[in-house]
């Protein structure tokens, strides 16, 4: 069962502990407060966990504090929107609002290779108006002899950088609790000159450990679907980050793994877009590169990389993860599909086009939901 209480409700309040104090009352149920801090404004929450079924909701649907009850009617207590009743997840990191509302596109490299491709990425996406990025630090590899990242040691020099060109969040894969601490650590040194968005990618979307680990954090998150797990097997995954604290997360669709996916890497789920919007209070997240993995050109002119992007954000994507590389044939994980810098303009012109797009859906179905009513 979970009480939303009205907007701005101190958390501090001896309300919420009258609340509480009546949840004792019944056997075997504890509450929880959980404090949601968005861009605009602060909600409070107060989950019942137990045996609630036989808790009536009028017990505390009366206190003066409190907007409304809902009893849990899916599997994710936490992150579920439970027929609707429960409002989205909304925060702010760093000046960057994340909310089922917010739009943002993350491009850069998916590993760090050289500061020099550091610096001209960041440069490109300052000049394009970005102010958010994704780099890889530590990169998990089919095969062993593969390039894995150059970890801890560039750190360093791409939070220098992110403070530079006014990058205020990356996001940054992470496999390893220890890589948290190391992240953490070069931030602190480098006197947090930005943020990290924790990223735990698609072969650790079951890493159950990292998962918790992830949750005891106060920093993002962005979750990829694991490729070849079933969608609520990802959502419950989200939901072990959640159930440890840290609710600041954002899920990825990434593509699946499967043979049918050729001549794509993988086969596009983006139409689950509003499905996971719909049965989660996450924003969601869409990865065209690692979906489609080539820059292959239509008969129209466009990459099909710009056509899978079209398909998340028209659906409703609240964020956009895209490599880009100032040298792709150069790189030394994922060339074949990153953009090169100087279609990076065309691709955000591009994307503004759909969003636009999308708003104005929105507008459409509200003046026909309006009309029909």
């Amino acid at each position: 069962m979970i009480i939303l209480l009205k907007a701005d409700v101190d958390p501090e309040s001896s309300a919420i502990n009258q609340l509480v104090t009546e949840a004792a009352k019944y056997p075997g149920v504890r509450a929880e407060k959980l404090v949601i801090q968005g861009a605009t404004r602060r909600l409070v929450e107060v989950h019942l966990i137990g045996p609630t079924s036989t808790v009536p909701m009028e017990a505390f649907a009366g206190h003066a504090v409190v907007e409304r009850v809902v009893r849990v009617s899916e599997r994710y207590r936490t992150i579920g929107r439970h027929k609707g009743q429960a409002p989205s997840f909304a925060f702010e990191h760093n000046g960057i609002a994340f909310s089922q509302d917010s739009f943002h596109i993350f491009a850069g490299l998916c590993a760090v290779d050289s500061k020099e491709s550091v610096e001209e990425t960041m440069r490109a996406l300052r000049d394009v108006g970005i102010t958010t990025t994704r780099m890889g630090a530590y990169k998990p590899r089919t095969s062993p002899y593969d390039f894995q990242g150059h970890g801890a040691s560039c750190l360093p020099y791409v939070f220098e950088l992110a403070g530079k060109y006014g990058i205020k969040v990356i996001s940054m894969e992470v496999m390893h609790e220890a890589h948290i601490q190391q992240v953490k650590t070069a931030l602190a040194q480098a006197g947090q000159p930005t943020t990290v968005m924790l990223q735990v990618g698609t072969r650790n979307a079951q890493n159950f450990e990292l998962l918790k680990a992830i949750g005891a954090e106060r920093m993002p998150v962005l979750y990829k679907r694991g490729m070849g797990i079933t969608l609520e097997e990802s959502l419950n995954a989200c939901e072990y980050i959640a159930s440890c604290g840290n609710r600041d997360i954002v899920f990825c669709l990434r593509g699946m793994k499967t043979s049918f996916s050729e001549p794509h890497r993988n086969f596009v789920d983006f139409a689950h877009v509003p499905v996971v919007k719909r049965q989660t209070r996450l924003p969601v997240c869409v990865d065209p590169s690692h979906s489609v993995g080539r820059r292959d050109h239509t008969v129209d002119g466009l990459q099909d990389i710009h056509h899978v992007t079209a398909q998340g954000v028209i659906a409703g994507a609240n964020m956009v993860l895209v490599d880009v590389h100032p040298y792709p044939e150069k790189a030394l994980c994922d060339g074949p599909q990153a953009l090169p810098l100087q279609d990076l303009e065309h691709f955000v012109a591009d994307v503004e086009i759909v969003r636009r797009a999308y708003k104005e859906r929105i507008g459409l179905a509200q003046a026909h939901a309006k009309a029909a009513s």
